[in-house]
């Protein structure tokens, strides 16, 4: 009996020293409020890839659209719990990229690092042309030139993420209650048109708009299928939450009520408002060029209905920019303090804000700016999919982590928080596979998503040049970190001596 005793002391002290302490966790403050966290968990779930994009994807593939949202947004769903578990386990600003560097070594914090700044990036360029062609669609601003009106909006979403933590918390927080009410308006819009049997451009609302216009799939299952990989893009960002555990307070109690309120709102939002338009207009009235809430707004005599949408696309533009300054900054400053990223991006300002990764992913976003003037159309749209090639990335690298992480509990190394991801590891292994064959879909659909694909051996070439020419810096860091620790040990006996 005593000796079972000693064995679960002593295996208890062995997993509270195999703790893994990252050097880039430290000097942040803890400023985001629990109201802060779950408007980023709701705001990195609703994007522009809702209120602009499923236009066109109704358009290709019909009411089936919902589907495509329903099944990309439990494996979401799935990476997120994965990522939550990983949180309450040992909250980190560097999220998943420290994550990779306690279970994957420093190669995998490496890949998962550069490849996440690839997403933001190429994001990033996307988001402030955004908003200024959206800006564009006010007759005051015309006369602007659209560069102007990209850098001051990066010039403002900059100077609050420079600022504090907390300035980014509200600033998001606001741009999520933006896009939370465009969404339930709408929807009440909506219901209410179906309760009254208000007509919609002369068709009477109804589940008989999906039945007599070919069904759930009146193109096939083909086009549902073609589409996943813009609707995973949708969903990109919904990992900001986990970033932002490393500056939350109580991150314990906050993180599981934020993380598991995504699974009912990406329900309500996107899958309902999704069948929601099939069924006040036929899907085929729907168009790329248009938000689909904006299409049927204006059939229903709302004139202002462009101009209230097009500031709420604005909002989302503007809020994804956001999340991308602020995520890069801490992703960047972890890779800093182990040596893979440039030195600068590890500083630290006074008000505690890592602004030199900030800096650094805002002079991309700059060098888009004049990029976008001068590369052709489809070569903008490789842009994006390389951002999209990013995110599957870091996806994955988040399962793949928290798989080995449940291995080590298995093996009773560490021990599993009572939140936790479901089914592992088959959770894990399937959804690695989704993953993988959205890349198979990029491919099979040809044009800008094909170039991306094969392009991949060339990213790979990148990052293999990149780890060479940084490895013997990782290598002298480990090693700082060694000596310091054992340091550290050493002295704490002496100091209890004494």
């Amino acid at each position: 009996m005593q000796d079972g005793t000693e064995n679960r002391a002593a295996n208890g002290a062995a997993q509270k020293k195999a703790v893994h302490v990252d050097a880039g966790d430290a000097g942040y403050s803890k400023s985001l409020k629990s109201r802060h966290v779950n408007m980023i968990a709701i705001g990195g779930a609703i994007g522009t890839g809702l209120f602009l994009g499923a236009g066109g994807r109704l358009a290709d593939a019909g009411p089936s659209l919902f589907v495509a949202y329903a099944v990309c947004g439990v494996f979401a769903f799935l990476v997120v719990r994965a990522l939550g578990e990983l949180v309450l386990y040992r909250p980190s600003s560097g999220a998943f990229v420290s994550y990779a560097r306690e279970f994957l070594g420093e190669k995998g914090a490496y890949i998962a690092g550069w490849m996440y700044f690839l997403n933001w990036a190429t994001t990033g360029i996307a988001d402030i042309t955004a908003v200024a062609l959206y800006t564009h669609y006010w007759g005051l601003f015309s006369d602007i030139p659209q560069w102007v009106l990209a850098l001051i909006a990066l010039a403002v979403v900059l100077t609050v993420n420079l600022i504090s933590v907390r300035m980014f918390g509200e600033l998001e927080f606001w741009f999520a209650i933006i896009k939370v009410s465009a969404l339930v308006v709408f929807m009440l819009i909506g219901i209410f048109l179906l309760v009254t049997q208000h007509e919609v451009d002369g068709t009477t609302p109804g589940p008989s708009l999906i039945t007599d216009n070919g069904g759930v799939f009146p193109n096939g299952l083909l086009p549902m299928l073609l589409i996943i990989q813009g609707v995973v893009f949708a969903y990109a960002s919904v990992e900001l939450v986990g970033v932002a555990a490393g500056e939350t307070e109580n991150p314990e109690k906050i993180m599981p009520k934020a993380i598991n309120s995504i699974m009912w709102r990406v329900g309500v939002f996107y899958v309902g408002s999704v069948v929601l338009l099939a069924m006040l207009l036929p899907w085929n009235k729907y168009t790329s060029g248009e938000s689909p809430f904006v299409t049927v707004l204006s059939n229903i005599g709302i004139p202002a209905a462009g101009g209230v949408m097009n500031l709420v696309v604005l909002t989302a533009a503007m809020s994804s920019l956001n999340s991308g300054l602020y995520s890069t900054g801490r992703i960047l400053r972890s890779m800093a303090m182990s040596g893979s990223a440039p030195k600068f991006t590890g500083h630290m300002s006074r008000s505690q804000v890592p602004y030199g990764g900030i800096l650094l992913t805002s002079g991309f976003c700059v060098l888009g700016v004049g990029l976008n003037f001068v590369v052709p159309a489809d070569a903008f749209e490789i842009v994006l999919n390389f951002a999209a090639i990013g995110i599957l990335a870091t996806w994955g690298m988040i399962m793949i982590c928290h798989l080995v992480f449940w291995r080590k509990t298995e093996n009773g190394e560490l021990t599993r928080p009572s939140y936790r991801l479901p089914g592992s590891p088959w959770t894990e292994l399937v959804t690695l596979a989704f993953l993988a064959s959205v890349l198979v879909l990029m491919y099979a659909d040809g044009g800008a998503g094909r170039t991306t694909v094969l392009c991949l051996p060339l990213i790979a070439g990148v990052l293999v040049a990149g780890w060479y020419a940084v490895r013997a810096q990782v290598a002298r860091k480990a090693a700082e970190a060694t000596t310091a620790n054992q340091s550290t040990e050493a002295g704490g006996p002496a100091g209890a001596d004494a």
